[in-house]
């Protein structure tokens, strides 16, 4: 009786925790949503009820039209800084978290010093600026991406390097006695073996980068290089502010990286769990 009593307990615990993250989850997006249907009037109020007059389709139309569909370049620009930056992320992460941990020596300990660092040092703005522009990438497309990969490759090593160093070794040393190159050791053996890990970091850097809106907003400057998060500015002014829209491009803009959660939930939690408790 005691038993059951206190399993009865600890899933009226659950489903009352579960209740909460629902609510906690879902009413801030319940509220944009409503805000984004509303007219322009109606939205300037912030009152979370249900719209007098629907205008969604007009308001989603205002979005994508305004300043010359900007909204579509945002889009384009953050899938190919998105893109870029992920797939040099996976590719030098896993070459420097594998070296690491297959290849000993006297340097990797200034390497995970210099890794440590990255991760609790934060960036500076103005020295960074200085180093795109001698390089000649500031306000560049390419100069993002870097950004966004010397920002991110130090959180990717470190993953790496724990999920690398759960793959036995006999694996590398019987690939030598087949006559594999390092490169081809590294790229036919252990780089397939990554999957679980290099899921994880492609859905949470993904939607890290995409939501990204410090470094843009520093160093990719000009209309042409918008992103989707500098879009917001559009619809909010010193003078004037149409909140329906600019919510309607918040829900725009939040759909994106929601459904990535949503669809890839049990990837990211199987390839952090899998790098932590094997690592």
């Amino acid at each position: 009786m005691t038993h059951r009593m206190y399993a009865a307990r600890q899933r009226n615990i659950g489903l009352v925790a579960l209740a909460l993250a629902t609510l906690i989850f879902i009413l801030p997006f319940l509220y944009i949503f409503l805000m984004a249907v509303k007219t322009k009037q109606e939205a300037s109020l912030f009152l979370f009820n249900w719209p007098a007059e629907w205008q969604f389709w007009t308001n989603l139309v205002d979005v994508v039209e305004t300043r010359n569909y900007m909204l579509l370049l945002a889009y384009f620009n953050s899938t190919v800084i998105t893109v870029g930056a992920v797939t040099l992320l996976v590719i030098f992460g896993a070459m420097v978290g594998y070296v690491l941990q297959r290849r000993p020596s006297g340097w990797n300990r200034v390497i995970y010093g210099c890794i440590l660092i990255g991760l609790m040092v934060p960036p500076a703005v103005v020295p960074t600026i200085w180093v795109l522009q001698g390089l000649g990438l500031f306000k560049t497309i390419y100069g993002m991406i870097f950004i966004q990969v010397a920002y991110g490759l130090a959180f990717t090593v470190l993953l790496y390097r724990s999920f690398i160093g759960t793959i036995p070794r006999d694996l590398d040393e019987a690939a030598i006695i087949d006559g594999a190159r390092p490169w081809q050791i590294f790229f036919r053996v252990i780089l397939p073996l990554l999957k679980p890990v290099t899921v994880t970091l492609i859905v949470v850097q993904s939607v890290a980068i995409f939501n990204d809106f410090t470094n843009p907003l520093y160093y990719l400057p000009g209309k042409e290089n918008v992103t989707v998060q500098l879009t917001l500015f559009n619809f909010q002014s010193q003078f004037q502010s149409q909140y329906n829209l600019l919510f309607m491009n918040i829900l725009l803009v939040t759909i994106p990286p929601l459904l990535v959660f949503v669809f890839f939930n049990r990837q990211i939690v199987a390839g952090m769990t899998a790098g932590a408790v094997k690592g």
